[in-house]
């Protein structure tokens, strides 16, 4: 979500036995963000760094509303749309018009004009006043824009588009399917705290396991509320964390609820969702931040193929936690 939304926890031996295989690490920087890929390819061992970068570096091309030359911003810069020239553009935007509809537009990725005026994008802070928003809210709506094979329109110059809910996701899946094609079984694909787990840690012979921040946790003290052991799935931390603005005060966290245009703030304080693929993950995390507690609980009842942890406060202020029923076994809750 082009955020840092949770840390992941890898149990490496400080020695690999002789008997066992030694794991290929490979990390570095993109999306704003850490990656980090620990995989393990006897006997070639093979480093797929150069080609790692090269692909994410095509994927901010695509999507980074960072890059001025970027395909998403010069949709945003344009005054009807543009022809698509890279592919990942276009899956990215297919996969949110999915989840656009399916969420009743809680994820929005035309929501780019609040995200500015906020403060939480590549523009200045505001207090923002209720018709200020009421302004912006006009151009949100991602039936807004037009999509087909060769390109996006738009039905309005000032409508932008931003791909910080899904974006992260996506990487780990481009990065993920590019190392599955390349024969490699056992692997953890991690882009800012999100990705995806296959095969089996062979350092250990376990499987996988990741820890979730604790919301309270500040960027000098992170501190973990939560492990879970994952079994050849995707993984994404949804969360406002460091990620906030002093307005009035108070601390606004960097969700913003579409449909209202202002930050959202109900008691969901993290979302992490464990599913086939991460950029379904981590648009739908994105979604269930805004929906709140209540809707997302009777919407994950609706769809069985997505596990969740949820973190909330309760209404005396206490920190809880909602887990659906297929990961509750695969996770330990720290007091």
């Amino acid at each position: 979500m082009l955020n840092i939304l949770c840390l992941i926890f890898l149990t490496l031996p400080p020695f690999i036995p002789e008997n066992q295989e030694e794991p290929i690490v490979i990390e570095g920087l993109t999306m704003g963000t850490t990656y980090r890929i620990i995989y393990f390819d006897e006997p070639r061992r093979r480093d797929f760094k150069y080609s790692v970068d090269s692909l994410l570096a095509l994927i901010n091309k695509s999507i980074s509303t960072y890059d001025a030359a970027s395909e998403i911003s010069r949709f945003n810069q344009s005054s009807q749309g543009i022809t698509f020239q890279l592919p990942f553009f276009k899956q990215a935007l297919k996969k949110s018009a999915e989840i656009y509809k399916a969420s009743n537009g809680a994820f929005d990725p035309t929501v780019m004009p609040l995200i500015n005026a906020w403060g939480f994008g590549p523009g200045k802070s505001f207090h923002l006043p209720q018709a200020k928003v009421d302004s912006l809210k006009a151009l949100v709506g991602f039936n807004k824009v037009g999509l087909s094979e060769d390109g996006i329109s738009k039905s309005d110059p000032r409508i932008q588009l931003d791909m910080g809910g899904i974006g992260q996701g996506f990487g780990a899946d481009v990065i993920f399917h590019f190392l599955k094609n390349k024969g490699i079984v056992d692997m953890l694909v991690e882009l800012g705290g999100e990705g995806l787990a296959s095969g089996k840690n062979l350092a250990k012979e376990k499987p996988w396991r990741i820890g979730i921040l604790n919301p309270n946790s500040t960027p000098d003290n992170q501190f973990f509320k939560a492990y879970v052991t994952l079994c050849n799935e995707a993984f994404t931390t949804s969360g406002n964390y460091f990620n906030y603005r002093i307005i009035d005060g108070k601390k606004v966290g960097h969700t913003l609820d579409p449909v209202s245009g202002f930050p959202v703030r109900n008691e969901l304080l993290s979302v992490s969702l464990f599913t086939n693929d991460c950029t379904t993950a981590d648009g739908w995390a994105t979604a269930f931040m805004v929906m709140g507690l209540q809707k997302t609980m009777a919407q994950l009842k609706l769809m069985p193929e997505i596990d969740a942890l949820l973190i909330y406060s309760s209404p005396k202020g206490k920190m809880k936690t909602y887990i659906t029923p297929g990961i509750k076994r695969l996770i330990i809750l720290e007091k």
